[in-house]
């Protein structure tokens, strides 16, 4: 055991995220002071920022969760506790269990499933109770035989094996030469996608663990663990688990890449590891895999995929293995109406519309990220190809729009953005989405060309050499898929949504 995630109760506890940071540390700092007896434990954010600062009291067995909390009234919390009663007056919520960990039955909270989630708000960040890396550092081979039968899928854009078998990017490296590394690619600069930092702010230790499991699989010596520079929590939080964690020799290293959305593509991720000044994305085959970090075969995965190779390990049998996508995805849900990002984690035969709150209403769904798919429902199982089956991203993010927004200006902005902001490596890319913005512009004077469109957009994602330039007009096809019509009126000179002042 590797510190230890449970507290001796009566336990009040603060979560602590980047939302609402400087706030929640005043709280923590409130009721340490006001406490004698009870507990207080200082955790990662819950994932739904709209309720931080958030104070979880326990005790005997029942919790009562209170959101937006000030100095104040954690002290009000802490002596309500220490005088024997559960404060749960104006409480957000209560919750029972005889489990360990309660959770409320209601609210953003209670959005989804907690596997994944399930300490996220309620143990200590460094804190881990059972090592799944000390079981695989006994018995590799179960690990990796199990994860290759379960077919566990990579998450995020940033691993090394997107929507694929991880299994079989372990045993490419296994078969490579050279030294295999493990990376922790934790650089996602989307603000539209926030599960890998809710895991490194709140559960590090088991990122930690997942890792150095998948490195006693693959028969890595070492892992390296890539965050954002601009990330200060999570580093502080993944090098304290980095103290913490019993890596069994196996050498760990934390490094920053810069806050660029091209930095948390996996081959760019590499090239700012080593150094580069400019971030180019590489040419494939060979992948990572094969020739990564320095030439050495390296395994790349998100800190979502960690998580699940370690919910996977924990508990087998609640994955559904014969599926197309075991397990379940965190989605990050964001835009009008949704009062501040909201993380939830769904099985994989959920439909998405599960993770948002009853009464947003949205006109529009941007599904993926930054370059994900335009929808209008979100009666779409999470799993990985049912999202690619309805033209949706798989990157974790559900972005909500209302009425006030413009289909057409928000591909627009989507297209200027993958202008921007490309590595200028590949001409599918560089140059393709100059003519995309470019075609866009032309529906403004009177000319819009869906077909032209269409057919750019098709060259330009089955010949792009990454990601970027493979997912760039998804924003585009998929606008033009949903709201055609709305497209076309600005062509006749007219807005629907009203928001367009640029028309013929």
């Amino acid at each position: 055991m590797v510190g230890t995630e449970a507290a001796t109760t009566p336990a009040i506890r603060v979560a602590v995220g980047s939302a609402e940071h400087d706030r929640a540390n005043g709280v923590l700092e409130a009721a340490r002071e006001a406490a004698t007896d009870v507990h207080i434990v200082e955790t990662g954010p819950t994932g739904a920022a709209a309720l931080a600062p958030v104070v979880l009291a326990t005790a005997d067995d029942r919790t009562a969760v209170h959101a937006n909390v000030s100095p104040d009234r954690a002290r009000e919390l802490v002596e309500t506790l220490e005088a024997g009663d559960v404060p749960t007056d104006d409480a957000h919520a209560v919750a029972e269990s005889d489990e360990g960990i309660s959770m409320p039955k209601t609210g953003p909270l209670a959005a989804g499933q907690r596997h994944v989630l399930a300490r996220c708000g309620w143990a200590a960040p460094a804190a881990l109770d059972e090592s799944l890396a000390e079981r695989a550092r006994d018995e590799p081979e179960d690990l990796f035989e199990a994860v290759a039968g379960a077919g566990l899928l990579g998450r995020g854009r940033g691993d090394g094996h997107t929507d694929e078998s991880i299994a079989e990017g372990w045993e490419t490296a296994r078969r490579s030469d050279g030294e295999t590394v493990v990376v922790v690619n934790g650089n996602e600069s989307d603000p539209a996608v926030g599960g890998d930092r809710l895991l490194l702010e709140s559960r590090p230790a088991e990122v930690l663990d997942g890792a150095l499991a998948v490195a006693a699989a693959v028969e890595a010596t070492d892992v390296v663990v890539y965050l954002n520079e601009d990330d200060d929590l999570a580093a502080q939080r993944v090098r304290e688990a980095v103290e913490n964690v019993d890596a069994g020799g196996t050498e760990i290293d934390v490094v920053a890449g810069p806050d660029r959305y091209i930095a948390g593509e996996m081959t760019m991720a590499l090239e700012a590891m080593e150094g580069a000044d400019r971030l180019e994305a590489r040419l494939r085959p060979p992948g990572p895999s094969e020739v990564g970090l320095y030439g050495r075969p390296t395994v790349v995965h998100t800190p979502r995929t960690l998580a699940q190779v370690r919910a996977f390990a924990a508990a087998p049998d609640e994955f559904e293995t014969s599926a197309a996508d075991p397990g379940s995805r965190l989605l990050t849900v964001t835009g009008d109406g949704v009062t501040g990002p909201t993380t939830v984690e769904l099985a994989t035969d959920t439909a998405l519309a599960e993770a948002v709150a009853d009464g947003e209403e949205y006109k529009m769904a941007c599904v993926g990220g930054r370059f994900g798919g335009i929808t209008r429902s979100l009666d779409v199982p999470a799993s990985a190809p049912a999202l690619a089956g309805a033209r949706l991203g798989t990157e974790g993010g559900i972005e909500l729009f209302d009425g006030a927004t413009c289909a057409l200006e928000f591909a627009g902005a989507r297209a200027k953005f993958a202008r921007e902001a490309n590595c200028g490596r590949c001409v599918p890319c560089r140059e393709g989405s100059k003519q995309l913005v470019e075609l866009l512009r032309d529906v403004y004077d009177g000319n819009f060309q869906p077909s032209e469109l269409r057919e750019l957009s098709r060259v330009v994602a089955e010949s792009s050499t990454c990601e970027f330039g493979q997912a760039a007009p998804r924003p585009v096809t998929t606008a033009m898929d949903a709201f055609e019509r709305e497209i076309a009126a600005h062509a006749e000179g007219r807005c629907p949504s009203g928001v367009c002042t640029e028309t013929n």
